[in-house]
């Protein structure tokens, strides 16, 4: 494939950079990104914000590229300024066109027959949305809301001046769309993924995370991996890479966990912007390194699995709980259907942008699937139909937390260090049942219940106010919440660590780096259904690295409704470092 087996090695190349390089400059800053990076895949911009790059020099620095080995592709970024003195009274963020106006309908149908002209590809960087209100598209609008316009008109606009013009000038040309990192925004300006993957030859991922508590989007740093493997099940096959950027990344541990997330989910390419930042900076110097010891990993790796969270498309609610579920252990596996063969799914308040989500929930039961539901969820859920399934209800009250009981071990009271604030959930007793407690002092309520229906099994998670206090619940009450949701048979206990599982038996642990990290001593956890069963098979883990083999503790584990044959193994991980491991039998 190139300088990896398992991905290609690529870099975004913008219009402003392009324009002010010349040849010498070229041969400089490329020895220094093919030394640390490896470069098999460029993506030459075109336009970006008036500038249009001529093609003299587009055909210059796209023939040296090739002249080295390097496939070379073409994109575009549909942002411009004001193209005449009436475009002032447009209402347009990050100067995304308004694509009312015709002198910017125009402009962007020239620039994709210009650059279907120069390349067999090219795709769409990820300001191909709108978000105008000017007077002209208040008019267009009417009466539908913006989501339902902006739809639409997107819809159009791919059609009509993106893919048409393109595919009339070269009928060969291969067009990507690539999505940005905010997945629960994308209907309200105009992404449709669900119409756009059957028009555009492929879509592209944005997996930006940076530094999570220092930028204005906050998104939790297990997204690199989770919007890679939710858009792979949006158009399986078809996804092209995932892209990431240096911008406030810091420590230097927020730009490499963008790299190594966005690898594990087995991306076909992993896309590094922009080549103009990535020149003599020090972020990418370890790059081709780690990149080799992931992809020697991903030599022995099967298919990513998870528990499936369903995410239909056109949702929001509840956003990423499952990314922070996901950075303290849980394996999961977004989607955008329902997932009817799962053993296991798991229901935030997302998935009420499906109208008949209590019905597919109740004939899911039925058949004998294990759901977990979210406090959210249960929130959200009509009265009437959630009364046919549980008989916990929201009180409207919180419940501040300090301490926390596992209810059917006899030990099991753990303190935590600062309080966690949940929604009160009221149930009647032995209706449904309780496995963890939390509360204060005198005071305890259930935070995790479970339900049986038909063959089923629902449990219902009381999830913090704030996510990311998920990580200040004692680690022995969290390993209760991440057996339930353990779809794969294979869980850890630790804190601020992610288990990536495949479907060959091997798994990779990655422990997050930050300003209080420290190594972390974690269980890995092997389940199996035990009924009636004294003993197991034995089992054993490899170390991918040096094949040392690790053994583990078998014991029964018995809760109310289910008996667990577990064997656990004792691991070390280091912050900011990954290991992998096979499951031997």
């Amino acid at each position: 494939m190139g300088h990896y087996e398992n991905f290609r090695a690529a870099i975004y190349c913008t219009a402003q950079t392009l324009s002010a390089i010349d040849g010498r400059r070229l041969e400089r800053e490329w020895e220094f990104l093919e030394k640390y990076v490896g470069v098999d895949k460029v993506y030459l911009e075109t336009f970006r914000n008036g500038t249009l790059v001529p093609e003299g020099q587009i055909r210059m620095i796209r023939d040296f590229f090739q002249s080295h080995g390097v496939e070379t592709a073409g994109g575009i970024t549909a942002v411009t300024p004001d193209l005449s003195e009436e475009d002032g009274k447009r209402q347009r963020l990050f100067s995304t066109f308004c694509y009312s106006n015709k002198g910017m309908r125009d402009k962007l149908k020239e620039v994709a027959e210009y650059t279907a002209g120069l390349f067999n590809s090219f795709i769409l960087d990820d300001f191909f949305f709108t978000s105008c209100t000017c007077e002209d598209c208040i008019r267009e609008r009417g009466n539908r809301s913006w989501s339902e316009f902006r739809a639409e008109k997107m819809r159009e606009v791919s059609e009509n001046l993106v893919i048409g013009p393109a595919k009339r000038i070269n009928p060969e040309v291969k067009i990507t769309i690539k999505y940005p990192n905010w997945r629960e925004s994308w209907h309200e300006t105009g992404y449709i993924p669900e119409i756009q993957r059957k028009l555009f030859d492929f879509i592209y991922t944005g997996t930006e995370t940076r530094n999570t508590a220092h930028t204005d989007q906050h998104l939790p740093r297990y997204l690199s991996y989770s919007l890679m493997r939710y858009m792979e099940n949006v158009a399986p096959g078809r996804n092209g890479g995932g892209w990431f950027d240096t911008y406030s990344c810091w420590p230097m541990d927020c730009y490499l966990e963008q790299a190594y997330l966005t690898a594990f989910s087995r991306p076909e390419e992993i896309t590094l912007f922009q080549w103009g930042d990535l020149f003599e900076n020090r972020l990418v110097t370890p790059l081709s390194v780690q990149l080799s010891k992931i992809d020697r990993i991903l030599n022995e790796a099967g298919n990513p699995v998870g528990t499936p969270v369903y995410l239909p498309f056109g949702s929001c609610g509840e956003n990423h709980l499952e990314d922070h579920l996901g950075m303290q252990g849980a394996a999961l596996e977004p989607v955008p259907d329902f997932p009817w063969e799962a053993p296991v799914i798991f229901l935030t308040a997302a998935a009420f942008a499906d109208r008949e989500i209590m019905e597919k929930l109740e004939r899911y039961l039925m058949q004998g699937g294990t759901a977990v539901v979210t406090s959210g969820f249960v929130r959200e859920a009509p009265e009437e139909k959630w009364k046919r399934l549980s008989s916990i209800r929201l009180t409207g009250r919180k419940l501040s937390a300090e301490r926390f009981q596992i209810t059917d071990d006899p030990a099991g009271y753990y303190e935590g260090k600062e309080p966690v604030q949940f929604d009160e959930l009221q149930f009647c007793n032995n209706a449904s049942w309780s496995f963890l407690n939390a509360g204060t002092g005198d005071s305890h309520s259930s935070i995790l219940l479970m339900d049986t229906f038909g063959r089923g099994k629902l449990f219902t998670l009381a999830v913090p106010d704030v996510f990311a206090d998920l990580s200040r619940i004692p680690v022995p009450a969290m390993d209760m919440v991440r057996r339930v949701l353990t779809s794969g048979r294979i869980y850890i206990s630790g804190r601020n660590v992610s288990i990536f599982t495949y479907d060959n038996g091997v798994f990779v642990l990655y422990c997050y780096a930050g300003g209080d990290s420290v190594p972390e001593d974690i269980t890995v956890h092997l389940l199996e259904n035990a009924e009636g069963r004294a003993d197991g098979q034995a089992y054993e883990l490899e170390a991918l690295k040096d094949g040392r083999r690790i053994s583990l503790t078998k014991r029964i584990c018995r809760h109310e409704g289910w008996t667990d044959l577990e064997m656990t193994a004792q691991i070390r991980v280091l912050p900011g470092e990954f290991a992998a491991f096979r499951v031997i039998r």
